[in-house]
């Protein structure tokens, strides 16, 4: 299986708050940004570095810097995840793919595409809910078409039907993730989940 789901204390206690309906969208918005972190720590444990030297107050010694990240938003519910990434990576570049899913077919329905050069940078795409996979699966085709060979997913909720889907069409993609729910339900939602990220961040219930 190409899924970490990441096991720390406080990872799940800011799932519990993104879970909670009564959560508000200023806390819910909050609660992503934390989780948000801990995904990030787990999926750039192997990031690639340059030794360097630099001088401290007492002498000069070996550091390591990180080079060529870029986090692509799956718009809208990324964006939720994407001030995180900034925060510990100031010098990521940030892509945007913007796919609505059809509610009668759950099928993806692309309405934008922004990506910068990708063909030699570490690249994370940002998809909160993995349902079906069809909105991630076309997320990271469009990276992998614009030159992008190193990707990993981060994710909030998975369900089974996602991952499995991940797996046979990106098995060469992992996927980080604060938990791997039970199911989806007939409209294609994940159970128990937390609902419609994208409506519990902005406030569009």
């Amino acid at each position: 299986m190409n899924l970490t789901v990441i096991d720390h204390p406080l990872a799940r206690h800011y799932l519990t708050i993104l879970r909670d309906e009564n959560t508000q969208p200023e806390a819910f918005r909050s609660a992503a940004r934390s989780l948000t972190y801990a995904l990030v720590l787990e999926a750039t444990k192997a990031l690639p570095v340059d030794e360097v030297d630099v001088t401290t107050p007492m002498e000069q010694t070996t550091g390591h810097r990180i080079h060529d990240v870029v986090a692509i938003a799956v718009l809208r519910a990324g964006l939720g995840m994407l001030d995180a990434v900034l925060d510990m990576i100031p010098g990521c570049k940030v892509g945007f793919a913007g796919v609505q899913r059809d509610e009668s077919t759950a099928t993806p329905m692309e309405y934008y595409a922004k990506l910068p050069d990708l063909a030699n940078a570490t690249v994370l795409v940002l998809e909160p809910m993995l349902a079906t996979g069809g909105s991630l699966s076309w997320a990271v085709e469009k990276a992998k078409s614009s030159g992008a060979k190193d990707i990993t997913a981060l994710c909030v909720v998975t369900a089974p039907e996602g991952v499995a889907r991940m797996g046979e069409e990106h098995e060469d993609v992992p996927i980080i993730a604060a938990a791997l729910d039970r199911d989806l339900n007939d409209k294609w939602y994940i159970q128990p989940g937390l609902g419609d990220m994208g409506d519990r961040l902005f406030g569009t219930l």
